[in-house]
């Protein structure tokens, strides 16, 4: 059963922000969510290295709380990664602007941070821009962001997001949504050496660099068709998870480099 937010990941990319598409999102939620109207940030006080280090913890959830505990998952790089499409457990008890229904109402971002690190400038403006994405297809104001920190019950009983002062990001993200789209994310076209950037069904992709391409990741016989369909964007996201790459499937500058390493 696709649950109702399956409309995150093209907004997110149309506000110029690389997303990263969990397997079984879609499907994946506690139970539907048709009345989203809002923005929950957190940080996960996860591990101190990596980009999105506690994405498993976000989708199997603990042995206390059953996952998912979130619906997307922020990178260090700036990079959302879709968890679920349908209601998490994030919000727990809380009151804001008198909804107490949290986890029913507020889309859930936990921002990958230890609580103690200072924000890396990438991930903080991809944080502000994506909630201002997420607002303006919602219809809804700035004021409908709240930090947990904010929400939980008894107040205190939560620190996150650790160090954001969510008036004044608040502030911020409603200078976007007064702004407009931002500009989409500009991807290099090629590396130094002039092989372009592929990405799947790009009717510009040459046929035979998108044959390299299926040769470097394994792919024999009559696969190797020079189309960059399902198959290879699939192979492409698993080579780029294998190499620590954000898996967008694209195969740009970054991951020509660790193919032909």
């Amino acid at each position: 059963m696709a649950f109702e937010l399956t409309w995150m990941p093209a907004v997110l990319r149309q506000a110029g922000l690389k997303v990263a598409e969990v397997d079984g999102w879609v499907n994946r939620g506690r139970g539907p969510m048709p009345g989203a109207r809002g923005v929950m940030c957190h940080h996960t006080a996860g591990p101190a290295q990596g980009n999105m280090p506690s994405l498993r913890v976000l989708v199997s959830g603990t042995p206390a709380i059953p996952g998912p505990l979130s619906q997307l998952g922020l990178g260090r790089d700036g990079t959302y990664y879709i968890v679920a499409a349908g209601r998490a457990n994030h919000a727990g008890v809380g009151e804001w602007r008198g909804i107490t229904a949290g986890n029913a109402t507020f889309i859930g971002i936990e921002a990958e941070n230890t609580g103690f690190e200072p924000w890396p400038a990438v991930q903080l403006d991809a944080y502000r821009r994506g909630v201002a994405a997420l607002l303006r297809h919602m219809g809804a104001p700035a004021e409908m962001c709240v930090g947990h920190k904010e929400y939980a019950r008894p107040l205190g009983r939560k620190p996150d997001p650790h160090t954001i002062d969510m008036n004044a990001f608040r502030a911020e993200v409603a200078a976007l949504l007064a702004d407009g789209v931002p500009p989409p994310l500009q991807i290099p076209p090629a590396t130094a050496d002039g092989r372009p950037t592929l990405r799947r069904s790009n009717p510009r992709n040459p046929p035979f660099v998108v044959k390299e391409l299926q040769r470097l990741l394994g792919i024999t016989g009559a696969n190797v068709d020079g189309v960059f369909g399902p198959m290879t964007e699939a192979r492409v996201r698993d080579f780029q998870r294998r190499h620590g790459l954000v898996p967008d499937g694209i195969v740009g500058p970054k991951t020509w480099e660790k193919l032909l390493a």
